[in-house]
This record gives structure tokens, sequence and C-alpha cells, in this order.
């Protein structure tokens, strides 16, 4: 059974998808911790350091933000035209931006001058006129009569990206949902000369909206809020888009994550550093801050026929849990994947398509780059948000989070 759950107490929510019994996503809200992922300010440019083509802006939210050159060329500008960020914005000036990234410890938000308004199936693209889809979505037919109705609907040269959820949708929706877009962006216009600098001039909606915006769909058998205020406003996303959500949404005061053995088995795989495979293999994650490193081992699987046949199953089986952990800990950046040797290169490649085949159920899809001359699987996923270890572990005061201490005498 596949379910959405809130389990919110003490101003945190927790949000999580349960696929097949088996907890999938996992997401923290902590009230006291205002998310920045797609908010948009009005901010100013603090620094601009040509030598490392970025800016860094104060969006008033502590930390100043950092902008990339790649990330304020203005709309049709050539982006391989070499251009130096000093040209385009200076110390003092007040910009509109999007934050793509939530700030870490070490640094601030990522933004962007180009905006973009998501929607359920549509997400608006106002400084590009381009039409373009998700690339789940594969079928020729689909994909020529999106096409079509985005070059129908498109006004003031706003483009827009159809996301995969647009499949098979009508094109009066698909309209109506693009043109609510445009008068909310037109809103944040309207707004961006009137307000003090830095000034929060659009909040994104709460994390649990989004997921259950970005996740409700057919296969979805219930949402189960403990919250009432939630549970109603949540409620009101019922409607054309929302189709039967009135039959799915279930309010339960006493629901409570602990006392559900799929959800808290879940959470404790994602926190431990070895996970264990059915068959007796396990897989070891170790988060960077350079990047993520994943081993595959044996362990007590010693299999039935060669040592070939016993590695080869014993990775195929990794692929699916991998791809779990992957999503279920929102690990992104470089994530390299040590598989266990094979000497049969059409082992590698049923390897390859297996994890590939695992990783297509993500939301945030990653990226197969290859293997490397050692044999290491190389990925990347793009990061928005940090990952669910950041949310639940704290760095040990003793060892620094390195996991090692220092021999007596020596840290003296």
């Amino acid at each position: 059974m596949d379910y959405i759950f809130v389990d919110s107490k003490d101003n945190v929510e927790i949000i999580g998808l349960v696929e097949d019994y088996n907890l999938v996503e996992l997401y923290i809200d902590d009230k006291e911790k205002e998310k920045q992922v797609g908010n948009i300010y009005r901010g100013r440019v603090e620094n601009v350091l040509p030598g490392m083509e970025a800016a860094f802006i104060d969006i008033g939210e502590g930390k100043n933000a950092y902008l990339y050159i790649k990330q304020a060329l203005p709309k049709g500008m050539e982006k391989d035209k070499k251009v130096n960020i000093g040209e385009l914005i200076k110390k003092g000036d007040e910009i509109i931006v999007q934050v793509l990234k939530e700030p870490s410890k070490n640094k601030g938000a990522k933004v962007t001058t180009h905006i973009t308004l998501p929607g359920r199936y549509v997400i608006l693209t106002p400084y590009s006129n381009k039409i373009s889809l998700s690339r789940k979505i594969v079928n020729t037919d689909e994909i020529e009569r999106l096409k079509g109705i985005g070059k129908s609907i498109i006004k003031h040269g706003y483009g827009m990206i159809f996301r995969t959820k647009a499949a098979g949708i009508k094109r009066e929706l698909l309209e109506e949902e693009y043109n609510l877009l445009i008068d909310m962006f037109k809103k944040i216009e309207r707004e961006r000369n009137f307000l003090p600098c830095p000034k929060l001039i659009y909040k994104e909606i709460d994390l649990s909206h989004q997921i259950i915006r970005d996740v409700y769909s057919e296969k979805v058998n219930k949402i189960i809020l403990n919250d009432r205020e939630k549970y109603e406003s949540i409620l009101s996303f019922q409607g054309v888009m929302f189709p039967k959500l009135d039959e799915k949404i279930h309010y339960d005061k006493d629901f409570n994550i602990f006392y559900h053995r799929e959800i808290m088995e879940g959470i404790k795989t994602a926190l431990n550093r070895k996970v264990f495979l059915k068959s007796g293999g396990y897989i070891v994650i170790d988060e960077t801050e350079a990047l993520t490193a994943i081993d595959v081992n044996t362990g007590k699987f010693i299999g039935d026929n060669s040592l070939e046949d016993t590695v080869v199953k014993t990775n195929l089986e990794a692929c699916e849990e991998i791809a779990r952990q992957i999503r279920l800990r929102d690990i992104t950046g470089i994530i390299i994947i040590d598989f266990i040797d094979m000497k049969d290169n059409k082992d590698v490649s049923m390897v390859l398509e297996r994890l590939e085949e695992c990783l297509s159920s993500d939301r945030n899809k990653a990226n197969i780059i290859g293997i490397t001359k050692l044999g290491l699987v190389e990925l990347t996923r793009k990061k928005t948000r940090n990952s669910l270890t950041s949310s639940f572990i704290k760095e040990c005061s003793n060892c620094n989070g390195s996991g090692r201490i220092l021999y007596r005498g020596i840290d003296n």
C-alpha cells in the first residue's frame, strides 16, 4: 500500500512517503527553521567577485546568498558568450532572486535571477520562451501533444516546463494552471520596486503542501494527518487538479510514526552507516563534504553456484537498496558506488541497467555518468535540500564528526 503521512508535533512536521510498505521519502520541517528553497527575495548585492564569477547577495536571512554568473545571465543572452559578472551586476544593486539550494553550515543559500514558479502540472519559466518537458515523459505521441498545447497557450513570451504528471492531462486544465502561474508572477513583478530591501516577496508553500502537490497520484491510497488545521488546509487542494482527494485524506489525531513499524524501520536504516541486504550482503554509505561513497559487500552471502554468480546477485540486489537509500536520505551531489568487481562486461552492463531502472522512480532522478578506470560508478543528483542526516544527526563534540578520537596525551 502507498500512502503519504504528515506527523505534526511540537512545531515540527515529519512528512514521508511509503510505497509497498517501505519508507522511500522522508522530510523534516522544523517551523522554527524557515525553509528558503523556492522563496523569492528582493536582495542587495553586497560584493562582486570576478575571480570566482560570483556575487554575494543580502536577502535578509543571515548568511549572504551566492549567485553564480550562469544564474545571473539575462534572458536572451548567449550562454557561451564570455561575460564578466561585473558587467551584469554592481555592488549596491537591488535585484530579484530565487533560492535554489538551502544554506548549509559553511555556505549561504544558492540563488538565481531565473525565476520559476511550479504548479502541479506546469512550471512557469517567465525569463525563457522555451516549451520543455520532463525527461520522464517518453511517449512520442504525448510529447508532440504537449508541445502542441504549449505552443497554443503560451503568452507574453513566458515559457513553461510540463512536469511528469502533465502526461494525459487535458489542455483546459494545463492552460488554467499556466494562467494562474502567470498571474502570480505578475504580482511579484508589481511588487519588485515598492518594497524595502532586502525583503521576502514570495514564499513557497510549506513542505507538506509541496510533497503532496508533487507526489499525490492515483497510486497513493491515502494521506494521513494528525493536525486538524493542516488537514483542512490540504483538503482545500480538492478540485480538478486533485481528484478524489476528499476520499483519500484522513484525519487521525492519534497517528504517531513511532507506532508504525515500516516507518520506524525505514528511519533506523536511513541513519545507519551499514545497510544489510536480504541475501546477507550489505552496503556501506559514507557522506562527506565533497561526495558520498557507497561500498557493496557480499557479507554472509555465499551463493549457490560460482563466485561470479554470487557477486552479480549481490550487486543486483544492492542496486535496489542503493536507489532507495539515495532517495530516502536525499543524498545529492557526487555519488560514487564501488560495486563488487565483475569480470564479464555483460554482467557489468546488466548491473548498470538494473541501477538505472531502480533510480527511475526517484522524482529527483540521479544521472549515471559512467564507470571510472578503477571500476567505480559515478552518479550525480541535484541538490535542493540538505540531506536527511543533517536533520537527525549532530556532530560529535569529542571527535568533531570524524568518528575517531586522538590517543591520550596527543591533544594536550
